[in-house]
């Protein structure tokens, strides 16, 4: 985490959290999902449109800002800690999109090198790792590379369901939903 955000966390610790503003695509891409967005439906699910997405952000300094402070809280719900605020990720798949390289690495979508673990494969045909750092997809114009991985052995995929793989490895898809349904809960 920055310096500059420890020191806006101590300056200022109780600023509310921010949900449902942000999103993070199956592709490694950010989205910055304004009120219409939001309005517009869910980011991500059977009932998400191009209109829920968001806007792509394409600043490059923005998105490495993103990437050094994107975390993960007690409850599997990921964020990025924007100085004193927690702006809670709505993730399409999982919390870490998988870029492979030519000479075997395999890096997250925030530039970090990672060891896979487990491989598993899903309905849709999405392959996903697991690394010290948690889960992800695998990105994919990486397919290719991930196949030749397959053939040589170095990872042997395992059947899974996309909808059991939050649940397996601790991550919350919509902390936004998350909020609502433990508000909805806490007033009965």
């Amino acid at each position: 985490m920055d310096d500059i955000v420890k020191a806006a966390m101590a300056k200022w610790p109780n600023v509310p959290d921010c949900y449902g503003w942000l999103g993070l695509d199956a592709r490694g891409r950010w989205w910055m999902r304004d009120e219409r967005a939001q309005a517009a439906g869910p980011f991500a699910g059977p009932q998400a449109t191009p209109a829920s997405q968001g806007t792509e952000l394409k600043h490059e300094k923005l998105i490495a800002f993103i990437g050094r402070n994107y975390a993960v809280d007690e409850q599997g719900r990921w964020f990025f800690q924007n100085g004193p605020q927690r702006v809670y990720v709505e993730l399409e798949l999982t919390p870490w999109v998988w870029r492979l390289m030519p000479d075997g690495a395999v890096c997250s979508h925030t530039g970090v090198a990672v060891t896979p673990g487990a491989a598993w494969l899903d309905e849709a045909g999405r392959l996903y790792l697991d690394s010290a750092m948690g889960l992800g997809v695998v990105h994919s114009q990486d397919m290719h590379l991930a196949a030749e991985a397959v053939e040589a052995g170095r990872w042997l995929p395992q059947p899974c369901m996309a909808a059991e793989l939050p649940q397996r490895y601790g991550y919350e898809l919509s902390p936004a939903a998350w909020r609502r349904a433990s508000a909805s809960s806490a007033s009965k």
